[in-house]
């Protein structure tokens, strides 16, 4: 299993639409996010800065989010919140919510 955490803006005029949107996430795109192997996903708002916590449970993460990003809806879904986000530099090519270094974890 692999932890993930991640940071993204949402532009201060979005951030109550896109709350609203989370909290009303369509049921194919929680299906999508549990069949690519993603467990234990959560996104926390502060301000304009988003932080997303995730683990990974799969063998193969680039496939499976390939397999993510190919899905017809999950592609609508990034349609609406796509626009609401603002991308931070440092990001690795490629993405589009900065991938975090951890640094420190327990159980």
């Amino acid at each position: 299993m692999r932890r993930f955490g991640q940071i993204i803006g949402v532009k201060p005029e979005c951030a109550a639409e896109y709350d609203r949107l989370q909290a009303e996430m369509w049921p194919e795109i929680r299906a999508a996010i549990t069949a690519c192997n993603v467990r234990n996903y959560s996104i926390f708002r502060h301000g304009e800065t988003l932080f997303g916590y995730f683990e990974y449970v799969g063998a193969d993460f680039a496939a499976d989010m390939a397999r993510l990003n190919a899905e017809p809806k999950m592609r609508e879904w990034w349609a609406l919140t796509g626009p609401m986000q603002t991308p931070l530099d440092g990001r690795a090519p490629g993405e589009w919510w900065l991938t975090m270094r951890e640094i420190f974890h327990q159980d």
